[in-house]
């Protein structure tokens, strides 16, 4: 059995009631509870932070995962750290953003991540998730 970890970064844990019109009216816990019945032979694990230390620290203990799918949210292009995180672990990880990156503000055009990433998925919404496990699970 595959173990993959989802990684939600800042202000992820207001879906559902943030920005609706850009991230729907779907709260994460609620699409966690349908991946898993989805992909029933897949060991899932979330973890949700607004404290890019705390996302580093988790990535670090779940290094030996067969994936990570990493939602950063804002820290996608601020943090350095979370690169070199990346960077220093074996798993694969996918980038992933709910929204466009490309069809919002010029400044989230901008990856500090991506490089270190083994893909990116963005704009499909909250079914960039069930893509992701598709490709760490193939």
């Amino acid at each position: 059995m595959k173990k993959i970890t989802i990684v939600n970064g800042v202000n992820l844990g207001e879906l559902g009631t943030r920005e609706v019109d850009v991230y729907g009216h779907t709260d994460f816990k609620t699409y966690f509870n349908l991946l898993k019945q989805r992909f029933p032979d897949v060991e899932l694990l979330y973890f949700q932070s607004n404290i890019v230390d705390e996302l580093v620290n988790y990535i670090l203990q779940h290094k030996d995962c067969d994936g990570i799918i990493l939602n950063p949210g804002a820290f996608t292009h601020t943090s350095m750290i979370l690169a070199d995180t990346i960077a220093a672990v074996p798993a694969k990880v996918v980038e992933l953003h709910i929204s466009n990156l490309f069809a919002r503000e010029n400044f989230r055009k901008n990856s500090l991540i991506a490089s270190k990433c083994c893909g990116s998925i963005c704009g499909f919404g909250l079914i960039g998730y069930d893509l992701a496990l598709k490709f760490l699970t193939s």
